[in-house]
């Protein structure tokens, strides 16, 4: 992290007259973002990597299914969040582990800004770079899987939108706290998968009914507010906790 980003983190809180506590919170939160997305599309390590794995793995399991057959409208949106889960871990286990090289986290730590605000600021960031691994993968999918994806778009932007969420915030939080583990490559997905397991559930639901260009029905509805309920649950569980994680 170079000086200027510390620079950056610190100048909102410079003039705390001017500027209202939710605007600069919003502040800090963009410019936590902003410096991991430099930062990543600076060495493109782990968005490469994720990308890479995403399309390889849609590749290899294209051979072992017939395209053409019904078969894969009813497993089409569980693959396509088993590939969206574990390409994500690739980026989100980098979200506080780059930090680590010449104690930028405890520079972090030691700025004036919130460690809610690190926290979510990250969040974001990675939220950024999972929507970049999915935009990149949809279209492999329909090629290899003969799946006309975009039929149902909006609804399927929209359950995108909310399931990555649900995945950014849980993998936030444990690359956070499994930062200072020798293992942590191993321990994140570990601990972020098992929680992971009804929103995945909820999205594989609904995203596997839009594929197959059916609309959205009352049946549907359930899982979208459990994957809605989810995501507030979290986000406000991990924001709660964040400052004992990183702070102790």
């Amino acid at each position: 992290m170079r000086t200027t980003d510390v620079a950056a983190i610190a100048e909102p809180v410079t003039k705390p007259q001017t500027a209202a506590p939710v605007m600069l919170a919003v502040r800090q939160i963009l410019t936590i973002a902003g410096k991991d997305l430099r930062s990543e599309f600076r060495t493109k390590e782990a968005l490469n990597a994720s990308i890479a794995f995403s399309v390889v793995i849609l590749v290899l399991f294209s051979f072992a299914f017939d395209p053409t057959s019904d078969q894969v409208q009813d497993f089409s949106g569980g693959l396509l969040w088993l590939v969206f889960s574990f390409a994500g871990t690739l980026v989100l286990n980098r979200s506080f582990s780059r930090e680590m090289q010449n104690d930028c986290l405890d520079g972090l730590l030691a700025a004036p800004i919130s460690a809610s605000a690190l926290f979510l600021g990250k969040s974001l960031a990675n939220y950024v770079l999972l929507m970049m691994i999915e935009v990149v993968s949809l279209p492999v999918f329909g090629l290899f899987y003969n799946v006309r994806w975009a039929r149902q778009l909006w609804p399927l932007i929209g359950v995108l939108l909310i399931g990555t969420w649900a995945l950014t915030v849980i993998g936030t939080f444990f690359s956070a706290l499994t930062v200072n583990l020798r293992i942590r490559e191993l321990m994140l997905p570990m601990l972020v998968y098992p929680l992971m397991i009804p929103a995945l559930m909820a999205s594989m639901t609904v995203t596997t009914v839009l594929l197959s260009g059916a609309p959205l029905g009352a049946t549907e509805m359930f899982p979208i507010r459990m994957l809605v309920a989810f995501d507030i649950v979290f986000t406000l569980l991990s924001v709660f906790l964040i400052d004992t994680v990183l702070l102790g």
